[in-house]
């Protein structure tokens, strides 16, 4: 799984945004983002991009966990709670449906307490061997 941790490595944006993968593994991942000034909205939380951008992540990993290639076509969150400056987030997802076309993940956003803060659901889309020429 070490070779999807390095793939992701180039989703530049993420990495920009200081988001680590720590954990892949086929239908699980799990990454983390410290919030600093720089995820802060205008009311001094952090901003609803940024937490998007981590669990999309997260789900990237699972979605592309069995090899080949995969794209989101669908993503909903749910902000429950307010991530604030100083706070680690971290994005445990999991795939519900393990569909070789059309795979179905869900990302739990969640402090270093464990409180939930968001709830993240994507769906994808596997481009086979063949697509892919």
């Amino acid at each position: 799984m070490s070779s999807i941790i390095e793939f992701l490595k180039k989703d530049r944006f993420a990495v920009n945004a200081g988001i680590e993968l720590l954990e892949v593994a086929e239908g699980r991942a799990i990454a983390r983002m410290k919030v600093t000034k720089v995820h802060l909205n205008a009311g001094g939380v952090c901003q609803g991009g940024a937490l998007f951008t981590l669990a999309d992540l997260a789900c990237a990993a699972v979605a592309n966990s069995h090899g080949g290639l995969t794209f989101s076509i669908t993503a909903n969150i749910t902000f429950i709670r307010s991530a604030q400056e100083g706070e680690t987030v971290y994005a445990e997802a999991t795939e519900v449906v393990n569909h070789p076309r059309v795979p179905y993940i869900s990302v739990e956003l969640k402090n270093e307490e464990g409180d939930l803060l968001a709830a993240f659901t994507s769906s994808g889309y596997r481009k086979l061997q063949s697509d892919q020429k």
